[in-house]
């Protein structure tokens, strides 16, 4: 294996190893007693749900952001596409 091979394999590594933090230490996913049928898979796509809004908007510190928003909640209204005061004109 190249030089380049091996530093292309270990930076994907890295990149997983990365992701798995996050998930893992934002939002516990290793403690999860979620076990049966389709819940574990369901909640799996919820974190990468979160994890992609949360990046798509610019977030760099994804633990520090998710908890921000478990502080003040209302501030996962924007996010969802939610404004905290609806336009009702025209409705």
């Amino acid at each position: 294996m190249k030089p380049a091979e091996l530093a292309s394999c270990l930076r994907g590594h890295w990149i997983v190893e990365a992701q798995h933090h996050i998930r893992d230490r934002t939002f516990a996913e290793d403690a999860c007693t979620v076990h049966t049928g389709n819940a574990p898979r369901a909640i799996a796509a919820f974190r990468n749900l979160a994890i992609g809004a949360l990046k798509t908007l610019g977030a760099t510190n994804i633990a520090k952001t998710t908890r921000a928003i478990r502080d003040q909640p209302g501030r996962a209204l924007p996010i969802l596409g939610i404004t905290p005061k609806p336009d009702l004109n025209g409705t």
